[in-house]
Parts: structure tokens; C-alpha cells; sequence
């Protein structure tokens, strides 16, 4: 449809450039020239007219009122809860990614296995949706392990599935793959610190809970 529009555009235009150009007689060098920056300058308007406006928002899953009022009451202003939900949306986006991506080595999912690495990142992903005030506290997950991950994991796919390796080859994917494994380690520690203050007040009940068991001679 958009193209077809622009083909009716274009043909109207140079369409009346034509019958201008064959009545202007003796001024056709110079009615020649105007036209075709009028004409131009129509297709540049359209152009920028049909293009959508803040295309990046579109991309972003609806907001809910409940969600958008838990927002609010966090105490965020518009501007903060824009930018949590495009880094959200992005970070699901690489999460998403990194699980296809460790699908498809042996040696990818053996580093997942040993470090939940999917796991602990979509259990910190809910943990900040869940607590927006808190996204700050898990900078080095969103902004460096992730991402970092994410670019290493495809290097390492990229190079592992070359037809012919020689032993340069062989000793690039196995330092990736030591670096993959740390930087995966360093994921599951980002959640771990995240909830550590959950852990403790955990800690707490439990302390609580045997203490009064022992007392009633439960425990």
C-alpha cells in the first residue's frame, strides 16, 4: 500500500512536470529547473509526512493501567518510566536472544546448565519489573554482563560453525568459551546480590520460625 502510494505520488508529479514543460515553449530552460525542485521538494515532504513518528515507542508492549499506576506510585516521573520500559524491552530482547543462541552449541548450554545462566537473568529481569526504584542496583547486569554475553555467545557460534578450523581456531574458541563461562558465572551473582536482602530477612523468619518450634518442643 505505502509503495503504491508512492508510485501514484511520483507519477502525478512528473506527470504534471511533463505538460508543464511541453506549454512553456520558449521558457522551458527555465520553467524546467523550478519544476523539478517543486517536484523534489513534494516527494521529500511526503516522504518525511509517511514516516512514523517516535517509531521506537511503537515497539514497546502495551502498558497497563495496573502497571503504569505501580509506576506512578514508585514515585517515577514520565520520563523515568520511559526509559525503564525501553531498557526493559531491550533487555528482555537480549535475554531472548541469548537463550536461542546457547541452544545451539553443546559447549553453550553446558556453561547454562553449570551457571543457570537463563534462568538467573529472567528471574533479576522480574526482580527489576517488580522493584523499578531498584534498576540502578543492577546497572552492571543491563548495561555490561548482558549485552557483553550476548555479543561473546554470537562471536563464538559465528566461529565454532566455520567449516574449516585450523589450531588458531580451535584455541579462539576455547578462550571464548572460558570467558562465556565467566561472564555467565557473573550474571548468576548479579541476581544473588540483588535478592541478598531477601535472602537475610529470610534468614530472619526462619531464625524466628525455629526458635519458637524449639519452644514449643517442635523442633
Amino acid at each position: 500500500m505505502k509503495n503504491s502510494k508512492w508510485a501514484l505520488w511520483t507519477g502525478i508529479i512528473l506527470g504534471a512536470v511533463y505538460l508543464l514543460i511541453i506549454f512553456s515553449g520558449e521558457g522551458l530552460f527555465d520553467l524546467f529547473p523550478l519544476m523539478f525542485f517543486i517536484a523534489g521538494g513534494c516527494l521529500i515532504y511526503y516522504g518525511l509526512k509517511g514516516k512514523p513518528q517516535n517509531a521506537h515507542k511503537s515497539e514497546l508492549p502495551a502498558l497497563s493501567k495496573k502497571r503504569e499506576q505501580s509506576y506512578v506510585n514508585a514515585g517515577m516521573s514520565d520520563s523515568e518510566i520511559d526509559m525503564f520500559r525501553q531498557t526493559m524491552n531491550q533487555t528482555k530482547k537480549q535475554i531472548i536472544h541469548l537463550q536461542a543462541t546457547m541452544n545451539q552449541s553443546g559447549k553453550l548450554r553446558a556453561v547454562d546448565l553449570r551457571h543457570d545462566t537463563i534462568k538467573a537473568a529472567k528471574a533479576l529481569f522480574k526482580e527489576i519489573v517488580a522493584s523499578p526504584k531498584r534498576m540502578p542496583e543492577a546497572n552492571h547486569f543491563l548495561y555490561t554482563h548482558l549485552p557483553n554475553l550476548v555479543d561473546l555467545t554470537d562471536k563464538f557460534v559465528e566461529i565454532n560453525e566455520h567449516e574449516i578450523k585450523n589450531r588458531d581456531t580451535y584455541e579462539k574458541i576455547e578462550e571464548s568459551i572460558q570467558i562465556i563461562d565467566q561472564m555467565a558465572a557473573l550474571i548468576a551473582i548479579d541476581y544473588q546480590k540483588f535478592v541478598a536482602d531477601d535472602l537475610d530477612d529470610l534468614d530472619v523468619e526462619i531464625s524466628i520460625a525455629k526458635q519458637s518450634l524449639k519452644q514449643n518442643g517442635n523442633y
